[in-house]
């Protein structure tokens, strides 16, 4: 079974949906958003592309909004739930696409991208260096381009050793002696560090403007975070959003945002 075969056979079984609505889940969503309508605001986008756009949990509020919205995904799985919220008054245009090849875009076609999963399932530096020099030639000069990534150390803590993964691991010879996880497109996830994504973004030549902790400690306390009443989860959120852009925080989220402008 190939790469992309594997990820569409996860998302067909696998609920993101669920997950994207859960309270823990809505911290990476308040923030990203966040990023997303401060962009938005300072170079008046109003065509976005998203690219890697899952059952549309951002396609769709943006679009709802009025923006212009192309939404490519690789699985028909999660575009026919993106296309069931549709009701017909939304400016989207849902395609099934893939991040490394974006040719049927004309350069500069939109003026914002969002590439918030495909650096989740893509396993080789080439592969991800091609996915975002694809985003960044089909976004305008001067436009944003917002990435997000899987981080390696949240994984090494909450799920080999508090998971109690560490024997299996070791076992499938899936760590490096500096504890960096060998991810393989079996694994389905690969997970960066901040370095890495430093590195991808020379060789991109993307100028960087800010990297966010997008859920920060949320997801090491998910339970607690989906147990909060509204009024301490309000403040959970406040507590986040005064952190997200510590660079000395950033490595220990589970996921972080890399906002990029196309220059």
């Amino acid at each position: 079974m190939n790469e992309e075969e594997l990820l569409k056979q996860y998302y067909e079984t696998y609920d993101e949906e669920g997950r994207l609505l859960s309270r823990h889940g809505q911290v990476e969503y308040i923030t990203t958003q966040k990023y997303i309508h401060t962009c938005t605001r300072e170079t008046g986008a109003a065509r976005i592309i998203e690219i890697g756009a899952g059952t549309g949990r951002y396609s769709i509020p943006l679009a709802k909004e009025g923006f212009e919205v192309t939404a490519v995904e690789l699985t028909e799985h999660n575009l026919n739930i993106l296309r069931g919220k549709l009701d017909g008054t939304e400016k989207l245009t849902a395609l099934q696409g893939n991040a490394l090849d974006l040719s049927r875009f004309a350069d500069g076609s939109f003026d914002m991208a969002l590439l918030l999963g495909p650096m989740y399932h893509l396993f080789t530096f080439e592969d991800k260096l091609r996915a975002l020099k694809e985003t960044m030639r089909v976004t305008k000069k001067g436009g944003y381009i917002l990435v997000s990534y899987c981080m390696n150390e949240p994984t090494v803590v909450s799920y080999v050793f508090k998971k109690g993964a560490l024997r299996e691991v070791l076992e499938k010879d899936l760590l490096t002696e500096n504890w960096h996880c060998k991810s393989e497109p079996k694994e389905l996830f690969e997970l960066a560090r901040t370095e890495d994504i430093t590195a991808l973004d020379a060789a991109a030549g993307a100028a960087r403007v800010k990297l966010i902790a997008t859920d920060g400690a949320t997801n090491y306390m998910r339970e607690t975070v989906d147990e909060m009443d509204d009024f301490t989860f309000s403040k959970w959120i406040e507590y986040h959003l005064s952190v997200c852009e510590r660079q000395d925080l950033i490595g220990a989220s589970h996921h972080v945002l890399d906002i990029l402008k196309n220059t």
